[in-house]
């Protein structure tokens, strides 16, 4: 998605500086004072609509990924099955049953400080895990 939206930004670039060009050429020579000054003024003014196009487009983007993050369900330590553990990056059958086996939790980071996982592994999980109290 990121690429798309970049080679999209860079595609509007490209077709603003061309419109820009075409037309600071196809003045009659008496509207144009000086054609270096003209040319020079629109490649300007169109460097600067495509900053903002830019600018726009990652923002745009930006949100869209946060909504993408917040809207997948963060998996519940207290109650997931080990099959659920392991869809986790970097659980693998040992850690899954050694999560299983150290409930319950009282915060997520219990997880590291009870030396149930390594912290790298905690790390790569830890905006996708959350620990219910029942």
């Amino acid at each position: 998605m990121m690429r798309f939206t970049k080679y999209l930004v860079a595609v509007a670039a490209v077709a603003l500086l061309s419109a820009g060009t075409a037309l600071a050429q196809s003045q009659p020579a008496s509207a144009q004072p000086a054609a270096p000054a003209t040319t020079a003024t629109t490649q300007s003014k169109t460097a600067k609509t495509a900053k903002t196009a830019t600018k726009t487009v990652h923002k745009t983007a930006s949100k869209t990924a946060k909504a993408a993050t917040a809207a997948v369900p963060k998996l519940d330590i207290n109650s997931a099955s080990k099959d659920e553990l392991m869809t986790l990056p970097g659980i693998g059958d040992a850690l899954a049953t050694k999560i299983i086996a150290s409930r319950p939790y009282k915060t997520k980071a219990d997880l590291k400080t009870k030396n149930v996982i390594p912290s790298a592994t905690y790390n790569k999980i830890a905006t996708k895990i959350i620990a219910k109290q029942s």
